[in-house]
């Protein structure tokens, strides 16, 4: 996940923004003065976040308003068809929430469709069961699975110390992986700590000038091999290498200065949530990841690495039982869709991530907590969806081969839509060629 602090807008130079971008940092700014935390990073001009911050209060339908104008301003005056279709989706999602606010509700899945320009796709069952069937067999054992999958966690559950030991060593090592293969843009940096008492597992704040805070929340224990995919998805390649490379292209070089607000519950977010759990693959190898885990267990001396054949064997566990968990994760947008659109309590929807996603009690609370936040209800689909989405634009092409692929999603302004019409158009030459 990727936030900022929009206080933090005008620390550095910014030029000055052409009509269309400043109107549309205007728009975002003073919708979040209604919706709190829809602003998730600022690192633009300084003065129209002082102007926002003092002028009178815009009522929530006068800015759904606004954002209908500037759609229809964006079609006319806007050259550049990928900025174009950009900037359109975008202002569709601030007008539906600026609509919503004004009374003027849509159901669930409608709103989340018209926020992030992609609709929610429900998962069938039996593929969760068919992964619970995997932790079963990689569990063997007479006590129920979620006790034996508890036995195996504490194998590799660590300390706070231990965990920022491991998490120093994964962005060295991610950082030079991305600088290898994407190229790091000047003067990048970033800083992590820990944190208790957050919705979430780990956020990026972007704080703009090409620097990143992450932190990484200790309510649910800290475990090795989630720490690979978490420290990927908010460093490198995922939302810091991201936010860093369009600050300097789209911002800094070519002066979209659309793109120094980062906004919640936008098409913007599918990328970016997507890139960031997909980009995984570019920095530890699915073929490096158990000798990885082997170094790292090794390097906090946990227990289990006392016996180098039994490590191995747990590892070679593990990376099973993460891939069957992957898929498990997913139970969660069935789980916001039953919560919201179909209307089912909360000990039903908790009960069915306990016994159809297979998420231990205090985990499954952890992902219903965010799942009913009333800012992140919407946002919860954009993981999933947004690396489905990803995994089936980038095809079975090699990780090697599928660089100067997902390089795009660092350096453009790209929607779930225009994404969706490259695959369509990929698959009409195949099927004509």
């Amino acid at each position: 996940m990727t936030a900022s602090t929009p206080a933090l807008g005008g620390t550095r130079d910014v030029p000055a923004p052409d009509p269309i971008a400043r109107e549309y940092l205007l728009l975002a700014l003073r919708l979040d003065q209604h919706i709190a935390g829809l602003v998730d990073g600022y690192f633009g001009p300084a003065d129209l976040k002082a102007r926002v911050d003092i002028e009178p209060l815009r009522a929530p339908a006068d800015l759904a308003a606004d954002a209908a104008a500037l759609r229809s301003r964006v079609d006319a005056e806007v050259e550049d068809e990928a900025r174009r279709d950009w900037l359109d989706a975008q202002l569709v999602a601030l007008e539906t929430q600026a609509s919503a606010i004004a009374g003027e509700t849509l159901p669930y899945v409608d709103h989340v469709e018209r926020c992030l320009g992609w609709r929610p796709i429900r998962r069938p069952d039996d593929r969760f069961a068919a992964a619970a069937k995997v932790l079963d067999d990689q569990l063997p054992g007479n006590g129920a699975l979620d006790e034996r999958l508890r036995e195996d966690d504490a194998l590799w559950t660590l300390t706070v110390d231990q965990a920022r030991v491991v998490v120093a060593r994964l962005i060295e090592r991610f950082r030079a992986r991305a600088r290898d293969v994407f190229g790091l843009p000047d003067g990048e940096d970033l800083r992590f700590g820990f944190v208790t008492g957050q919705p979430w597992g780990a956020y990026n704040w972007y704080d703009g000038g090409r620097r990143s805070r992450v932190d990484v929340n200790t309510d649910l224990p800290l475990r090795l091999p989630n720490l690979l995919g978490t420290i990927a998805h908010e460093t490198y390649p995922g939302h810091h290498l991201e936010h860093a490379w369009k600050e300097a292209d789209l911002v800094d070089t070519r002066g979209r200065l659309e793109a120094s607000v980062l906004l919640i519950n936008t098409p913007e977010c599918l990328i970016s949530e997507g890139l960031a759990n997909i980009g995984r693959r570019f920095v530890v190898a699915a073929a490096e990841e158990s000798d990885l885990l082997v170094e790292l267990a090794a390097l906090i001396e946990l227990p289990i690495a006392r016996d180098p054949v039994e490590l191995r064997r747990a590892v070679e566990r593990r990376v099973a039982i993460r891939s069957a968990q992957k898929v498990l994760d997913d139970s969660r947008v069935n789980a916001a869709l039953m919560r919201h659109e179909d209307g089912r309590s909360h000990d039903e929807v908790l009960e069915y991530l306990v016994e159809v996603g297979r998420f231990p009690h205090d985990v499954a609370r952890k992902r219903l907590e965010f799942i009913e936040h009333p800012l992140w209800r919407t946002y919860v689909f954009v993981y999933a969806d947004g690396e489905q989405l990803l995994a089936e634009w980038l095809g079975e092409a090699g990780d090697e081969a599928a660089v100067p692929q997902f390089d795009r999603l660092l350096h453009e302004q790209l929607t779930p839509r225009a994404i969706a019409r490259e695959i369509a158009s990929g698959a009409n030459a195949a099927e004509t060629g």
